[in-house]
């Protein structure tokens, strides 16, 4: 939507599709709690009538009458990150919204259960909701969290919850390991694009396989001269020796060929160098190519010939010690005050 805030354009770290999870909830008598995290938009059918009532694409309690309390949801953010935003989505909910909501956050280590998480932070305070719409909360606080809670008072139905910020993964994983480094779960980014107007580019970054067309990246036909691309910030200064361009579900639009060049922006902001010569593609196939002059690289440019669709970017490789020592640096600076002192 052209009103949305800037901070909806960061990826949402709560989403199914980068492994996020409902762990509990106080109360789902009505709709399941999982339904929170669906990649799509809400939808209503009506008279979709079951044992227990109308049944909505959400998450909702059943009536308090009276009894003291909230309701709670908690899931485990599928990417750790500082959170600038989250949306309250109670589309569809208009007659069964909840008054008020407040969400909380807390890091820990490891995968504890949702009745283990302590050091809860306070990120937005009770505050009102409107029914039948997104409600924006921008989140000030520069911590990394790992999972989050929303309270709704007094009881009712939320539809979507979008958990929108920067990932921050933990770096102790990667020392002497190769990794994807373009991907969103390790800080891989997308900082500009010729034209997305089928889908988002983002869409390249996101683990696991394409499940249809719209979950990669697709432009409009072209009319004119020049050819289509995508800029890609990686996981920090690394060595990509393995590319993988995946047009898996793009039959009649998938790109003719590819390019690849890339750029080091600690050392030369202005120059880009090749990484990948013009290369054939074909439609609906996972193409791995072996790079031919590796180095150290900050950022990667796509350039699909002339345009059309591709379902996943993959940049194997590994961070050097510079740009694994600046990961290390940001994640400890970003890290909230309980775990620090621990």
């Amino acid at each position: 939507m052209p009103d949305s805030p800037q901070w909806t354009n960061l990826p949402d770290l709560a989403g199914r599709a980068v492994g996020g999870t409902v762990m509990a909830a106080s109360d789902e008598f009505f709709a399941d709690k999982e339904n929170l995290i669906k990649p799509e938009p809400a939808v209503f059918r009506p008279d979709t009538l079951t044992p227990k009532g109308q049944q909505y694409d959400g998450w909702e309690t059943r009536r308090r009458r009276g009894e003291p309390g909230i309701d709670w949801v908690v899931l485990r953010l599928g990417v750790p990150g500082v959170i600038s935003g989250v949306i309250v989505d109670t589309a569809h909910f208009l007659g069964n919204f909840p008054q008020r909501c407040a969400l909380y956050a807390t890091a820990a280590e490891g995968y504890p259960s949702a009745g283990e998480l302590t050091d809860w932070e306070l990120l937005v305070p009770d505050s009102p909701l409107a029914g039948g719409t997104g409600n924006a909360f921008e989140v000030g606080v520069r911590h990394r969290y790992t999972h989050v809670r929303l309270d709704i008072v007094p009881d009712g139905g939320v539809a979507r919850l979008r958990v929108h910020g920067e990932p921050v993964p933990d770096p102790r994983e990667w020392a002497s390991l190769p990794l994807d480094l373009a991907a969103v779960q390790n800080g891989g980014a997308i900082t500009g694009c010729s034209d997305s107007f089928f889908s988002p580019p983002a869409n390249l970054l996101r683990p696991g396989s394409s499940a249809k067309m719209s979950d990669g990246w697709e432009t409009a036909r072209r009319r004119t001269g020049g050819n289509d691309w995508a800029i890609v910030k990686l996981a920090g200064q690394g060595i990509p020796t393995v590319a993988e361009l995946d047009t898996t579900h793009y039959r009649g639009n998938a790109p003719d060929h590819a390019i690849l060049t890339g750029m080091d922006a600690t050392t030369d902001p202005d120059t880009w160098f090749p990484l990948l010569p013009a290369t054939r593609l074909q439609p609906d196939t996972v193409h791995r190519f072996r790079l031919p002059e590796p180095r150290p690289t900050t950022h990667v440019r796509v350039d699909i010939v002339p345009d059309g669709g591709l379902a996943r970017l993959r940049l194997y490789g590994n961070l050097t010690e510079a740009g694994l020592s600046a990961a290390q640096r940001r994640w400890y600076d970003l890290l909230p005050p309980h775990q620090v002192t621990r």
